[in-house]
């Protein structure tokens, strides 16, 4: 029980961040595309949070620990931090846009950007689960073993693609187009930190050197 009131209390900490965040740059509580985003998002992280914690402890631990301070390499601190930046960007953009009334979403593009947001925290868990080695920081653990099957099978970094479709989902749903702005330098982001961690892969993960030559896409299928 304690393990999971700490699991849902943890998963409130991004929720009430995000919800902060919103609100005050929105300057408004009447903003219902945030009150919508934030309980897809806050369901979308906490029911497979509990799934996790009831059937691999170690790997929803493994997916908590996240950020600049986790990472052992500059290069991945400096990457990390720049999605994190972009993250928080979307939030400030999309609430200035609603603030300022900049953009025009139908309500229906608003809801399709909360499905996307519930799929791309999905294809996480997923990713999380399919590969309880797959972790928020980059590094490779004494025992890991190369996954090659599932999501694995059609781009070799499934858990960065998830976070692709976040970052559009999360603009759609607070009804902006603004924040799609974004799109483009947190890909670029995400492209440098897969880079440097491929080299890392390569030398330290058996099996992997093989394995880019089976999965030729690092982040979208046909394309890159």
């Amino acid at each position: 029980m304690k393990a999971l009131l700490r699991t849902m209390l943890v998963g409130l900490i991004e929720p009430v961040l995000f919800g902060a965040t919103l609100f005050l740059v929105a300057g408004t509580f009447d903003y219902w595309q945030a009150w919508v985003f934030l309980a897809v998002f806050a369901l979308s992280t906490w029911i497979p949070g509990v799934y996790l914690l009831r059937t691999n402890p170690d790997a929803l631990k493994r997916r908590m620990r996240a950020g600049p301070t986790a990472e052992t390499r500059t290069k991945q601190k400096v990457f990390i931090a720049g999605w994190y930046l972009s993250l928080a960007s979307v939030f400030v953009i999309s609430a200035l846009d609603h603030r300022f009334g900049w953009s025009r979403v139908p309500t229906a593009i608003s809801l399709v950007g909360d499905v996307l947001v519930a799929i791309a925290l999905g294809v996480v868990m997923l990713v999380v689960i399919q590969n309880s080695y797959a972790a928020a920081v980059v590094r490779v653990e004494e025992g890991q073993k190369l996954v090659s099957t599932g999501l694995y099978r059609l781009v070799r970094h499934p858990m960065y693609t998830g976070n692709v479709i976040l970052v559009v989902g999360i603009s759609l749903a607070l009804g902006s187009y603004w924040g799609l702005l974004v799109v483009i330098p947190a890909v670029l982001v995400l492209a440098l930190r897969i880079r440097d961690e491929e080299k890392l892969l390569q030398n330290e993960l058996a099996g992997y050197r093989e394995y880019t030559q089976e999965v030729r896409h690092r982040l979208v299928p046909g394309i890159w």
